[in-house]
């Protein structure tokens, strides 16, 4: 896939603190996608992800709080935090192209599922327009 292939799909990436969103953001910036992190765990507009990104794919990143205590050990993170975090994140998860939970995986792992579903997003975008 060409690189301006890449740049012609926004991606937009969500999910609880911890959740490896940053480290993905970066990795698909150095990939040629354009993508965006979306705070959408600290807003209270559910849909603030699609206004602010309008994003033609949208990447759920989903961590527990076990997982998130041992990424991040300085945060002083309860249960309800977490809870609060996902019901925030609700109707992203629910519209989202793609569902990682990360708990298991290394960043690696993750940029190469993300990797691999934006190269079969590309090429079947680009087979229905044409290009």
């Amino acid at each position: 896939m060409r690189t301006d292939d890449r740049s012609r799909i926004k991606v937009a990436v969500v999910g609880a603190c911890a959740s490896g969103k940053s480290t993905l953001v970066s990795a698909l910036k150095d990939a040629g996608y354009e993508a965006r992190h979306v705070a959408q765990e600290h807003s209270y507009v559910p849909s603030m992800w699609q206004r602010i990104s309008q994003p033609d794919v949208l990447i759920y990143l989903d961590i527990n709080l076990d997982t998130l205590m041992v990424r991040r050990p300085r945060l002083k993170f309860r249960p309800e935090d977490l809870a609060e975090q996902n019901r925030r994140l609700k109707h992203a998860r629910e519209h989202c192209d793609m569902f990682i939970n990360t708990d298991q995986l290394s960043s690696d792992e993750v940029q190469g599922q993300v990797l691999s579903f934006l190269k079969e997003y590309a090429s079947t975008k680009l087979a229905s327009n044409g290009s």
